[in-house]
């Protein structure tokens, strides 16, 4: 008995918002997402023009209120937001409304900004490409805009901020020099760069498989298709909402975000354009390229009918014949013919023949 092929089940996590449990008390933190047990890790980076100031792990979030006071710019790293308490902690000592942490916490929230009184809250998605199983994922980044200080909330190890984190340590770019909402655009940028990225890649996976099409195509050529289409809904829930956040941070009055800084996020706004411009090609192509495969599977189809019809157009006139020679009637006068046997093959080959030429003088061959 043959098995029936199982299909990759789609993560619905990455189309689908989800909300806390009914009868939730609004503003209740309550983490949503995939099952994580890892402890949640603090990372300090203190750092000025001239020099970094500190740069540690921290402890505990009580351990924090002892750097607030310095004047130096602050990234705080916090990698792990499925605790709720010290989502809580954090939340208290930096004033954070209660809706803002629970949509920390929720991370199935779409790219949005909320503009509270004395820091911005921003939810962006990273979303990169699985190089082993060539599946899209898709983590949340949150993050608290506040006067000389940045609040950054990851899923999972952030190791794509790895080269920004150097950055600022060398002191190479201008990171150093800037304020805390450049340091913001910086974040955003490095996510933005990783969508360019999977657009290539799915821009290259579409040439890839209409060559495929063209040539031989099969189950693998349909499945690709299909993986095509989902990172192209991926990239479609995410980068819509993403230009709407970056729009209204280039036209913001907030006083955290200074003239300076804006025209640093129109730079990322005309980005998300251009992706977007990208993203509705590609989705034509994908779309084109299911016709591409059914038409050629019904073009192939289509020459295999051609071949057989041309063999039993052939074996039509041979299968008359021999069925009259072949009536068991007593008298048939070319049965008395001496060489009647090469005859009848010779009146065979002649007709094959006649044939033949017939359909290559019709292009059916």
């Amino acid at each position: 008995m043959k098995r029936k092929r199982k299909l990759k089940k789609v993560d619905l996590r990455k189309f689908v918002s989800k909300t806390a449990k009914r009868g939730s008390i609004p503003g209740t933190v309550e983490y949503i997402g995939e099952v994580r047990v890892e402890e949640v890790k603090i990372d300090l980076l203190e750092y000025n023009e001239s020099t970094i100031i500190n740069e540690k792990v921290i402890n505990s979030v009580g351990e924090l209120a002892g750097f607030m006071e310095n004047p130096g710019i602050k990234w705080i790293q916090v990698t792990g937001v499925h605790n709720p308490n010290i989502l809580n902690d954090i939340g208290s000592l930096f004033n954070i409304i209660s809706l803002d942490l629970e949509d920390i916490a929720n991370t199935t929230q779409r790219p949005r900004i909320e503009e509270r009184e004395d820091y911005l809250f921003l939810v962006f998605k990273v979303l990169q490409l699985n190089t082993d199983t060539r599946e899209v994922n898709m983590e949340q980044v949150s993050m608290i805009l506040g006067l000389n200080y940045v609040i950054s909330f990851h899923e999972t190890s952030p190791k794509i901020f790895e080269t920004l984190r150097t950055r600022i340590i060398t002191g190479k770019g201008r990171v150093r020099r800037m304020k805390s909402d450049y340091l913001v655009f910086t974040i955003t940028d490095i996510i933005i760069d990783q969508y360019f990225t999977l657009i290539e890649d799915i821009g290259e996976t579409i040439e890839e498989t209409e060559e495929e099409l063209i040539g031989s195509p099969g189950q693998a050529s349909l499945e690709a298709i299909y993986k095509l289409k989902r990172r192209l809904g991926y990239v479609k829930k995410t980068i819509w909402p993403t230009r709407e956040v970056l729009n209204q941070l280039q036209k913001s009055d907030h006083e955290l975000i200074n003239e300076g800084a804006k025209i640093y996020f129109r730079n990322l706004y005309d980005h998300t354009i251009q992706i977007i411009e990208t993203l509705e090609s590609l989705r034509d192509l994908s779309s084109g390229m299911m016709d591409l495969y059914l038409s050629t599977v019904s073009y192939k189809m289509n020459e295999i009918m051609k071949v057989l019809t041309i063999f039993s157009t052939i074996f039509i006139p041979l299968t008359f014949f021999a069925g009259v020679y072949g009536m068991n009637f007593k008298y048939l006068p070319e049965l008395e013919w001496k060489g009647g046997y090469f005859i009848f093959w010779g009146v065979m080959i002649l007709v094959i023949s006649i044939m033949l030429i017939l359909f290559r003088r019709k292009k059916w061959l």
